[in-house]
């Protein structure tokens, strides 16, 4: 009577949670508002704890704190903008090194600041802590 069940043990996990194609990421959501204060330099941090994407091999979140530091040149990223794109992410399927590439390249294309350097501080998962970040400097501009 010591016979084991398919319910004794568990079994791997053999299936894939759908995830979206980054092509869902919404660039259109941000906005930019004029910086009334160009040549004087301002550094603006932003972070908020709520960002998710999902592995796109196994569709399971991935949660993470953004952190977007950048110098404006003539405008700024509107806020609730801001927080409508990166709420665009919740489904998509990236890798955790990809999302701070892609964040950085749209919004260096939005806003034009002078620098920007967005980092990703992963919530541990396995055991490992991922950090990922990139900066991004405008070349210089001759006087």
């Amino acid at each position: 009577m010591n016979e084991k069940t398919s319910l004794d043990s568990p079994q791997p996990l053999d299936r894939r949670y759908d995830a979206s194609d980054p092509s869902a990421v919404e660039v259109a959501a941000l906005e930019t508002v004029p910086y009334e204060y160009p040549g004087k330099e301002v550094v603006v941090q932003i972070e908020t704890d709520e960002f998710t994407a999902v592995c796109p091999y196994s569709g399971l979140p991935d949660f993470a704190t953004i952190r977007i530091e950048y110098v404006p040149r003539t405008v700024l990223i509107e806020l609730r903008s801001l927080k409508y794109y990166l709420l665009s992410y919740r489904n998509v399927g990236i890798y955790q090194e990809h999302v701070v590439n892609r964040i950085l390249e749209d919004l260096v294309r939005c806003a034009g600041p002078a620098r920007m350097k967005v980092t990703a501080d992963y919530r541990i998962r396995g055991g490992l802590h991922t950090v990922a970040s990139r900066e991004y400097h405008a070349p210089q501009r001759p006087h």
